[in-house]
């Protein structure tokens, strides 16, 4: 594919010609780094993965194998293992899990990039800001799926709040948030800039939790047990229940999509979780090899995310 030579920047309504192209860096392969560094990378954008161990080893020797409907493919993309104080990118984007994301950022403190985008879960920005400062750039990934076998199934949200969801903590348009944004139109992902990132954060985190129920001491639920009435009972009533703490906390719900469902019936939330763990897609997400890793990030969020919220009432 080639190299987009201009994008549109609908907040001016005029097309601003790329002169420099931006040099991007995944800090992590996983998933969503993974899911990431293909889309901006068949964009032709100057891309960087940083991986180690295996993953590291695979991407070198095979370049990055996904799944394109079907069929294997493959694409090389530039990686490193370290990185190096005074290797510069425009934007690094730290995808990791919440309980790694303090490890990742005390990883790069010392480089001295302007930008760090992270993609997670989380509650606040408080132990991240002491780590990178300002440069720290809040947001949420719109993607998801799985790897298996070193070959990437994952796919973009097609709706604007599926895309992928960045803004400053202040609320402020800075001209970085452009920037950003221009990356993601030239690679045609849908994104939003979010006026409220943390209240959104907050939102997202009453939704995640209650994956908890999906697993067990050692592993996950079945797909007959994560569809049964029993676990979907305790899911929507969760849901419901963290929704209000939120609302209660004085803390905005949003987006609207998610506020809604603390009006709905229980039953009109077991009915749609039940129709999501009909869809291919969504079990490999929710019970899948990368849901096994979320253990621990699922099982923290829940935990700050009820002592945070019973502190605020």
């Amino acid at each position: 594919m080639l190299l987009k030579q201009s994008v549109t920047n609908s907040m001016e309504g005029r097309i601003i010609l790329n002169t420099k192209p931006h040099k991007l860096l995944i800090f992590g392969a996983g998933v969503i780094g993974s899911v990431y560094a293909l889309r901006l990378a068949q964009s032709g954008l100057d891309v960087t993965i940083l991986a180690r161990g295996k993953r590291l080893e695979a991407l070198k020797r095979d370049g990055l194998k996904y799944n394109d409907n079907g069929t294997i493919k493959q694409i090389s993309i530039k990686t490193i293992e370290k990185l190096d104080n005074d290797d510069i990118y425009d934007f690094i984007f730290v995808p990791v899990r919440y309980d790694q994301v303090e490890s990742a950022l005390s990883a790069i403190k010392h480089n001295r990039s302007k930008t760090i985008v992270t993609f997670t879960n989380t509650i606040g920005y408080d132990s991240w800001l002491e780590i990178v400062g300002d440069r720290l750039l809040p947001g949420f990934p719109g993607a998801g799926g799985d790897i298996k076998e070193d070959v990437l199934y994952a796919q973009f949200g097609s709706e604007k709040h599926q895309g992928t969801i960045f803004g400053e903590i202040n609320g402020q348009t800075t001209e970085r948030v452009k920037e950003l944004a221009k990356i993601f139109e030239s690679a045609d992902l849908h994104y939003e800039i979010q006026k409220n990132i943390q209240a959104f954060h907050v939102s997202h985190a009453a939704l995640a939790i209650v994956n908890k129920h999906f697993y067990t001491y050692d592993g996950l639920v079945d797909i007959e047990t994560a569809r049964s009435e029993s676990t979907l009972s305790k899911i929507a009533a969760d849901i419901k229940q963290n929704i209000r703490l939120v609302e209660q906390a004085g803390i905005p719900v949003i987006p609207p999509e998610t506020k809604s469902m603390s009006e709905f019936p229980e039953k009109d939330i077991i009915s749609i979780y039940r129709q999501m763990l009909s869809n291919d897609f969504i079990i490999d997400v929710k019970l899948g090899n990368h849901a096994v890793s979320q253990k621990a990030e699922i099982m923290l969020l829940h935990e700050v995310f009820h002592k945070k919220l019973s502190v605020r009432r």
